[in-house]
């Protein structure tokens, strides 16, 4: 086994907006965590970033920084005439909002080699993929990525998922839970946020949130809470884990670096309340930067053991994933 392969779509992130003038970079939910993880494991640990890809210059441009940064693409396919999705964030204060433009993207395509993509999933440690991912898929390519996940399952890869619900991407409320619910059954380690799962399915508190999805067999489970303590749940043990305050300008993709340092951290051998820790540790300096990637570096530092929390008031970063 060897190597952590994210499967989602990388969109053309536009943040920073001064007058008219936008940077541009890169980023989406599953690019996002698995950014942190690159970050914050060893140089030559294998990444990649399994999608569908255009080849117009824009796709180029994205393709040449993974490279850049240390994140292959494994097998992902090249799509004649596609392109990557596009969104743009808004900030009012530290809090975020998104515009869109997606509807065509390469990465809907994902799945429509299966056997490309079973290539991409083999032999990993862990596999990881959101809810998002299962949204801008078709049916059929839905049906197609469960299915090579489970293999990759059966072949002694753990699944890791986040339900990241996001109501405008799916047709209707039913099929959103039906769909994340089957996605359930394939994970070993679910990353879920409380206000997510009360909106998709009601649940009361993190509680009922986390002994719902342990019902499908996920034996660890974090339940993310905003700025409160996250909930860990495991067969062995349930337990709060505080959340760190932090001088938050942005809090886009805080959700995604707590998911990115859990996994990183647990790959490293970390017990999961270590783990969760350490992920909020992260994703507390990540909200200090604009945009979903913060520096690799300043990653890296977080991450490392007796790093103090910042003292400056802030909310605690373990929402805001974007998708």
């Amino acid at each position: 086994m060897g190597g952590f392969a994210s499967i989602g779509e990388c969109m053309i992130e536009l943040s920073g907006a001064s007058g008219d003038i936008w940077r541009m970079g890169f980023a989406g939910d599953t690019f996002n965590t698995l950014w942190y993880v690159r970050a914050l494991s060893a140089a030559n640990y294998p990444v990649d970033y399994v999608s569908a890809f255009g080849d117009d210059p824009f796709s180029e441009k994205q393709r040449d920084f993974f490279e850049a940064n240390g994140i292959g693409t494994a097998k992902s396919p090249i799509i004649p005439g596609a392109r990557p999705g596009l969104y743009a964030i808004t900030l009012d204060g530290a809090e975020r909002s998104f515009t869109y433009w997606r509807s065509d993207a390469a990465a809907r395509k994902l799945a429509s080699d299966p056997q490309a993509l079973a290539a991409s999933l083999k032999d990993r440690d862990i596999v990881y993929f959101s809810g998002i991912t299962l949204a801008i898929l078709a049916r059929a390519d839905r049906n197609a990525l469960f299915e090579s996940i489970a293999t990759a399952r059966s072949n002694g890869s753990r699944i890791a998922f986040d339900p990241n619900y996001r109501a405008r991407l799916w047709e209707n409320i039913e099929t959103a839970r039906a769909v994340i619910g089957e996605a359930m059954r394939l994970a070993d380690i679910a990353l879920p946020t409380f206000p997510d799962e009360k909106d998709l399915f009601g649940d009361a508190s993190p509680e009922a949130t986390a002994r719902r999805i342990a019902a499908f067999g996920v034996k660890e489970i974090v339940v993310k809470d905003g700025t409160d303590p996250a909930l860990l749940l495991t067969p062995e043990q349930e337990e709060w884990v505080p959340a760190i305050t932090a001088n938050a300008i942005d809090t886009t993709g805080a959700g995604d670096s707590f998911n990115g340092a859990y996994l990183a951290a647990r790959l490293q051998g970390l017990a999961p309340a270590d783990a969760a820790k350490r992920a909020h540790t992260v994703a507390a300096r990540v909200v200090e930067f604009y945009g979903a990637l913060a520096p690799m570096e300043e990653a890296k530092e977080a991450f490392e053991p007796g790093t103090p929390p910042s003292a400056l008031p802030g909310i605690s970063p373990s929402r805001g994933e974007i998708g």
